[in-house]
């Protein structure tokens, strides 16, 4: 239950993406994409690509926010460059609606270099209803 949530995070996320007119390059539970490796000490959820520029998306849990270490590890993925070329890579943070308030908080107390970096995003945890199909919702008058 607990991965099924964390799967549906991150396809929010990578929705964030492509909304932003990202490629999605590696991503946690894709079917066809490989995983991403991790930067640093961190493990990240999503790697995407627009043009040339980068950018690195991560989901931020209930357990994170109260993390010691939460500050160390934004300042660090925020302030990640392009290899050879020296860009700046962008980081995407995705969070529940109901700590989005706490989020931003933390991320006033980053580093100024680092605040520029960050893509700040609440993620709405509904379940998605399905709607039926307009085939099921006719009725067969003549067999």
């Amino acid at each position: 239950m607990l991965e099924l949530m964390k799967r549906r995070t991150i396809d929010l996320l990578v929705e964030q993406f492509w909304k932003r007119g990202y490629l999605t390059v590696s991503r946690k539970f894709g079917t066809y994409l490989p995983e991403p490796s991790k930067i640093g000490k961190f493990d990240v959820d999503v790697i995407a690509k627009y043009k040339n520029n980068f950018a690195i998306g991560i989901t931020l849990t209930n357990e994170d926010m109260g993390d010691a270490l939460i500050i160390d590890r934004l300042n660090f993925l925020a302030t990640r460059q392009t290899k050879y070329t020296n860009k700046k890579v962008l980081l995407f943070i995705g969070v529940p609606s109901a700590l989005f308030g706490n989020a931003k908080i933390i991320v006033e107390k980053l580093e100024p270099e680092a605040r520029k970096n960050i893509r700040l995003f609440p993620i709405n945890e509904q379940p998605v209803v399905q709607r039926k199909s307009s085939r099921e919702k006719r009725t067969t008058l003549f067999s």
